[in-house]
């Protein structure tokens, strides 16, 4: 397998190669939450989008630095250069200091993604953590000319820039829309335009939230944060950065302007926006007040869920839907989501019961030889997870057919479908399963039902029915299907 891959790239709108600036290496940066919530549905699609890509390079031999930030500082409430900072606004309404803010929706964030098996990244920079770094980026580019000083605040002169390079380059808007469709915003006036977008803002006497700097004591704007860390980890230039598609103007784009601004070319090589999760059509977000925290999912406490979800179908749920195209959620989609899950992990599971023949007496179907490639060319293709989806499926239909007694196959048969799941299912996809992972706890529960159901098939033969029933009647009551076979019994969780 070449280390390369196919992306999407928002820049041409066409698939191009990725090829890593240093053979075997390559830089990833993507814009993480600002955490002053419970981590929602909506941060859990780039976590996991950007999961895979990171998860993929690795395994085809790349030594990745990922390095996802945490915005506590500089993100106002109305996204607008105004208003308040989202971490102090918090802070105030909790009685808190903004970092115990910070701290305490962070591990919850942490926790949230850990149940989703979400790998953590090399780096995870905080912004509060990088103001010298940001100073010294507007002090560079004001040095370049882009950006203005006014009444102790400093903005990043768009129109200016726009003269000498394209501001819109990334959202394919332009300028000349924007001075049409734009309004003077009240308490904006110290701005040339309204589009003009703060690189660092001094601080009103009640602002928690500041740093001394050589304009004002103050805190850096929102979109400078990104420019500054990812400047510091990865380079001047790297390779991929990504994000929601909702960031592409104005977060991203700004950003690419204060790269220029400062260094004289654009940092980042590629982007990659994953799209969003809707509800009814809407994108779901806290300003829109239609979010269900992941934690909600997992303890079905919601009222628009009917049921609790498990972390790994939430995820399954996610990866069912190419990163580019929206999620629209319902209860229905999760729980086909859920059973789809059940019978790949079935299936898996079916694996150890299959019985080899010898190949002569096995001719292996023709598809169990493709499968594996198929998937990797679907990984190329743009992650196509929907599409390595759809093979693992038709594994699993081999597997059953198998089981059934309707086709035989071959210790290479068997042995190239279990390392099929072991490589896309479990370590590209990243879906858990406890037995594969030899979680101990799962292994003596599984081993607990198997010693029930022996003592009910030997009921059976003593004739004891009533033990017989009572022993699956109340698995049964519990959430246990229970398959009677030729061979003795199988049995699955649904719940």
């Amino acid at each position: 397998m070449e280390n390369q891959l196919f992306i999407y790239n928002t820049l041409s709108r066409k698939k191009e190669k990725f090829e890593a600036q240093h053979p075997g290496r390559a830089g990833l940066y993507v814009c993480g939450p600002t955490v002053y919530g419970d981590p929602h549905l909506g941060h859990a699609r780039p976590a996991i989008t950007f999961d895979i890509l990171f998860r993929y390079l690795r395994y085809l031999g790349y030594k990745v630095r990922y390095v996802r930030n945490i915005t506590d500082v500089g993100h106002l409430v109305n996204d607008a250069d105004s208003g308040e900072d989202k971490i102090a606004k918090k802070a105030k309404l909790e009685d808190l200091e903004p970092m115990e803010v910070v701290q305490y929706y962070l591990t919850r964030y942490h926790k949230a993604m850990e149940a989703l098996n979400i790998l953590p990244p090399s780096i995870e920079p905080h912004a509060s953590g990088h103001i010298l770094e940001q100073i010294q980026l507007v002090k560079d580019i004001l040095n370049q000319g882009y950006a203005y000083e006014s009444q102790g605040s400093v903005y990043f002169d768009v129109e200016k820039y726009d003269k000498d390079h394209h501001y819109g380059v990334l959202s394919g808007r332009n300028i000349e829309d924007m001075i049409n469709t734009t309004r003077e915003l009240d308490g904006q006036d110290e701005k040339h335009h309204a589009f003009d977008f703060a690189l660092w803002k001094k601080a009103s006497p009640e602002h928690i939230m500041r740093w001394p700097s050589p304009w004002s004591d103050g805190f850096p704007g929102w979109h400078l944060e990104c420019t500054a860390m990812s400047k510091k980890y990865l380079g001047e230039t790297f390779d991929i950065h990504g994000g929601g598609m909702d960031l592409i103007f104005p977060h991203h784009e700004c950003e690419i302007a204060q790269s220029v601004a400062s260094l004289g070319h654009e940092a980042v090589r590629y982007w990659m926006h994953n799209n969003m999760i809707t509800v009814n059509g809407q994108k779901m977000g806290k300003s829109l007040g239609n979010f269900i925290n992941l934690s909600q999912f997992f303890d079905g406490s919601h009222e628009l869920l009917t049921q609790a979800y498990a972390p790994m179908t939430i995820r399954f749920f996610i990866l069912q839907a190419h990163y580019r195209s929206t999620v629209d959620f319902s209860n229905e989609a999760l729980q086909a989501s859920e059973k789809g899950l059940a019978r790949l992990l079935e299936a898996y599971k079916n694996i150890d019961r299959l019985v080899p023949h010898d190949a002569l007496d096995a001719p292996s179907p023709e598809n169990i030889a493709t499968l594996s490639q198929k998937c990797y060319e679907a990984m190329n293709d743009d992650l196509n997870t929907p599409i390595v989806i759809s093979y693992l499926f038709e594994a699993a239909r081999i597997i059953n057919s198998a089981i059934a007694g309707q086709i035989k196959l071959s210790e290479k048969d068997i042995t190239a479908l279990k390392q099929l799941f072991d490589v896309f299912l479990f370590d590209l996809l990243g879906i858990k399963d406890e037995l594969k992972d030899g979680n101990a706890s799962y292994e003596a529960f599984s081993k607990a039902i198997d010693m029930l159901l022996e003592l009910r098939l030997q009921a059976k033969h003593n004739k004891d029915w009533p033990t017989s029933d009572k022993i699956r009647n109340e698995l049964t009551a519990l959430g246990f299907e229970i398959k009677d076979t030729k061979d003795g019994f199988e049995w699955r969780l649904n719940k």
